[in-house]
């Protein structure tokens, strides 16, 4: 028993294997279509399992998502591939579980200088964005582009930096607009964006996230916030990209891979839909800022009335479908990148951001609870996506990539480890493989690894912090899906099978800021 706890903490990591044959050419249950449909992913930021009306929210208002579900099929058991940003994005353009992929955590790639300098990094933009990925990388852009469709990227892509190589043109999109660098996102008033590999400088002040209110200001009076709200809100302007992309290629198969900041902090909305959450939730105590970003005088109206902008562009984009003529041929995902987050003056916990799990501090955004992965999933496709159904298949990010190959007549690379789930879309549930496990490995917040298998799910964290024993958890999520009773000890047989998985699948992390010491030099073994 000593012997197999210690293989399996030499592990460290689980997410979604797949348990298809890798490159065995796959029958396209849409290959009799008259005209390929247009793929629509709209990827949110930090938006939590229950933030959206047809998930039971009850305070946010999200009637055009919500729509989607009515109209198409919702998701509860859909996971992202990490619970933070950039590898979140990786492992859903990739199709890889963290365990074998190259972007493990977020790396600003500090040894360039002073990366956090917002001031620096607009005056240099050397400063900018992420550690690159290989140019080997294959993701689903590149292959759908492969399958004949006009690609674009609009919001946030984390996975590179100007002047390298890797950038959104660089891996299958035609065509890119928003934020290179993840820390730019860090204010929805950003001196600058990028329009493919070119700056396109804004009509905002240059005010650096985590500017705290002028001494002596009143935090009750609005006008004490003014500096925060500025002239160009970087979330209308993406979306305005995505209205002209959608009118140059309406005649054509066109791939739209919508990754809005929204909602991630800071706080800052349009002002309209601020003043509806003020009189809907009425008067509330400012947030100052002392947990990051930008003070709000109202910061539960000001997380309401982003997630509803985001809601309201979600509508005027399906509007302008149906004008065209193409919403019946389109397909529309929506989902989130990771849980909800805990900082910024966000109340996760008020909103019950991802009930019925828990959403605070250490359960959420950055953790490997149900919490922090779990995320919701919409998709759409008039007439072919039965309307107003359900699913309870076990899915996630990396199958994406499985998915979109199959629907568009290809097969997916050789190395990625997702599932199509196309045969649940279609209501083909006996056709539909399913995972033999999920797969998590994540180096930061004290180092965490996880995998789920069936109903069961086995946690481990602290695993690079010396100071603090590693954990070993194991949760029946049947029966107790706010993960509060550890039967780790009662169940050895399933600690074994995790340990059969983790050896089998965990790659040494290529990136040293990666790797998790405790797993990659045996040391939990000593």
């Amino acid at each position: 028993m000593n012997r197999l706890l210690s293989n399996f903490y030499l592990l460290g990591a689980f997410i979604v294997l797949f348990s298809s044959c890798k490159g065995e050419k796959k029958e396209v249950s849409v290959q009799n279509l008259d005209q390929k449909p247009n793929i629509i992913y709209i990827l949110a930021d930090d938006l939590g399992y229950a933030e959206l009306g047809a998930y039971g929210q009850e305070k946010i208002e999200t009637p055009n998502i919500d729509a989607l579900a009515k109209n198409g099929m919702l998701f509860t058991q859909h996971y992202t591939g990490a619970p933070v940003c950039a590898p979140a994005r990786y492992n859903l353009l990739t199709g890889k579980h963290s365990g074998r992929s190259y972007v493990r955590g977020n790396d600003e790639w500090r040894e360039r200088g002073e990366v956090w300098n917002y001031v620096a990094a607009i005056k240099d933009s050397t400063l900018e964005g992420q550690r690159p990925i290989p140019m080997s990388t294959v993701t689903v852009a590149q292959k759908l582009k492969e399958a004949g469709y006009a690609t674009g990227m609009v919001g946030k892509w984390g996975l590179g930096a100007p002047h390298t190589e890797s950038v959104p043109t660089n891996f299958g999109f035609d065509y890119f607009f928003g934020f290179n660098c993840q820390r730019q996102a860090h204010t929805y008033y950003p001196v600058h964006l990028y329009e493919n590999n070119t700056r396109v400088y804004l009509n905002n002040d240059t005010i650096a996230p985590n500017t705290k209110l002028e001494k002596g200001a009143d935090p009750y009076k609005e006008a004490s916030y003014a500096k925060y709200d500025l002239n160009d809100y970087a979330s209308e302007l993406i979306f305005d990209k995505i209205t002209q992309f959608v009118d140059d290629h309406k005649k054509e198969p066109f791939f739209m891979y919508w990754a809005d900041p929204i909602p991630h902090a800071p706080l800052q909305a349009p002002k309209r839909w601020v003043d509806y959450y003020i009189e809907k939730f009425g008067d509330e105590e400012p947030y100052l800022g002392n947990k990051s970003y930008f003070p709000h005088k109202n910061p539960r109206a000001a997380y309401a009335a982003m997630v509803s902008y985001l809601d309201e562009n979600v509508g005027k984009l399906v509007a302008q479908l149906k004008k065209e003529g193409i919403y019946e041929n389109t397909v529309i995902m929506f989902t989130s990148d990771n849980g909800p987050t805990y900082n910024g003056g966000t109340d996760s916990p008020w909103f019950k951001s991802a009930e019925p799990f828990r959403s605070e501090y250490g359960y959420g955004k950055g953790f490997l609870y149900e919490g922090g992965i779990r995320i919701p999933m919409i998709a759409s496709w008039p007439g072919k996506i039965k309307a107003g159904s359900t699913t309870d298949h076990i899915s996630a990010h990396y199958d994406v990539m499985a998915t979109l190959t199959e629907l568009t007549g290809q097969s997916a690379p050789d190395d990625t480890d997702g599932i199509s789930f196309l045969p649940t879309l279609l209501g083909a549930e006996e056709k539909q493989k399913q995972h033999e496990f999920l797969f998590w490995e994540y180096p930061e917040y004290g180092g965490q690894v996880a995998i789920r298998m069936g109903d069961w799910k086995v946690l481990r964290r602290n695993l690079k912090n010396k100071n603090e024993t590693p954990t070993l958890e194991l949760y029946n999520l049947k029966d107790d899906v706010r993960e509060e009773n550890n039967l780790a000890e009662q169940h050895p047989e399933i600690l074994e099978q995790a340990a059969a998985i983790f050896a089998r699948e965990h790659q040494n992390a290529e990136v040293e800021n990666f790797r998790i010491p405790m797993i990659e030099n045996g040391l939990l073994e000593q």
